[in-house]
């Protein structure tokens, strides 16, 4: 059985340990044949010189051999050492054949192993970047998402995963979020990939803007509805820097690949600021805010014109539900002029049809 060339390809094309593939066909060989015959102890060793496996077995020097597979004579016994005596135990070249059933269970058993020693591969590769963007091409549908190509390793991309409305094309090249990386693939992938979490908008800032990236200007929270609109509090370390104009950039220069990656999604950029009234304020953008008012229980109260309140509320209320989380507050929104109604952020939800349309530089 000369396996050298089934090795040199195992480590080649799939990248593996010489080492620790043959040890791993020694073993399966091993179980084949343990399988044949059992409470035999075997020994297989890969000859390099050959190519082939040697088998060996122990075996008792005795003086007249009851049983072949566990006793050898003293006369054959010197032939593989001189100085053999009755009663030791010698390590005998396994002659015997297995047949086709144990080596189909070789097989299976070397099959599984060298998955295993591919699937801590891939994990031992990419362990350290989860949490950070990588590049791939979509190579196929499945039932559960899009397969993407990293590399020599197939990630998915869930269904779930993917913004709304945008459209995935096989053989095109995409951007995710590394969300996770298991020691053990689930169906077929260790990887698994993510389109939708605020960490993926973080993480392309961190790509596009340098400042974000040197840390000079720092991400402090990110809110998101995928699809719809993500919301950033932003800081400089810097009094020179304006965080915002250097998130945005000349024209816009700086945010628009991050744009037109996330499609028809919006982005507000926000200040930060120790001031809870004004932080409020940025976050309900485009409405204009005229008084807030932060009361006890974690609520604040705002006042609005009533013109302003469907550009707070947004469509089917995600935008006050974004400045809620953004701020951490139960946001009230009150009317200034006209019968007095207090919007919460479960109302503005409920009474979607009022408020379905946004200003268009928003």
């Amino acid at each position: 059985m000369n396996l050298t060339d089934v090795i040199d390809s195992l480590v080649d094309e799939r990248g593996l340990d010489r080492e620790k593939v043959v040890t791993i066909v020694c073993e399966g060989i091993a179980a084949a044949y343990g399988k044949k015959y059992p409470g035999v102890t075997f020994y297989v060793s890969f000859n390099k010189k050959t190519g082939n496996l040697d088998i060996a077995s122990d075996k008792e020097v005795v003086a007249n051999v009851l049983d072949e597979d566990f006793e050898i004579s003293l006369r054959k016994a010197k032939i593989i050492d001189p100085n053999a005596t009755l009663g030791i135990t010698l390590q005998v070249p396994f002659e015997e054949p297995v047949g086709r059933i144990e080596i189909l269970t070789a097989k299976q058993i070397i099959a599984g192993k060298i998955r295993d020693l591919e699937q801590l591969a891939v994990y031992e590769e990419y362990k350290d970047k989860q949490g950070s963007i990588i590049s791939g091409t979509v190579h196929k549908r499945e039932r559960s998402g899009y397969a993407v190509s990293v590399g020599e390793v197939l990630a998915i991309l869930p269904f779930e995963h993917i913004i709304p409305q945008e459209v995935i094309r096989i053989g095109h090249p995409v951007r995710a979020l590394l969300k996770e990386v298991t020691p053990v693939a689930r169906g077929d992938y260790q990887l698994v990939l993510d389109r939708i979490s605020g960490e993926f908008v973080q993480r392309l800032l961190e790509i596009e803007i340098p400042e974000v990236f040197e840390g000079l200007v720092e991400i402090q929270k990110v809110v998101r509805i995928p699809g719809y609109k993500t919301k950033i509090i932003v800081a400089s370390n810097r009094k020179e820097i304006d965080p915002v104009g250097t998130c945005v950039g000349v024209g816009g220069a700086r945010i628009k690949p991050i744009l037109r990656e996330l499609g028809q999604e919006k982005i507000d950029l926000i200040q930060a600021t120790d001031s809870i009234e004004k932080l409020v304020r940025y976050s309900l953008k485009p409405a204009e805010i005229d008084r807030v008012e932060v009361m006890d229980g974690g609520k604040v109260t705002v006042w609005l014109a009533p013109d302003q309140r469907s550009y707070a509320i947004g469509k089917m209320g995600q935008n006050i539900n974004l400045a809620s989380k953004l701020v951490g507050l139960e946001i009230q929104l009150q009317d200034l002029a006209g019968p007095e109604q207090t919007i919460t952020l479960d109302s503005a939800q409920e009474d979607e049809s009022d408020y379905d349309h946004e200003r268009t530089d928003e």
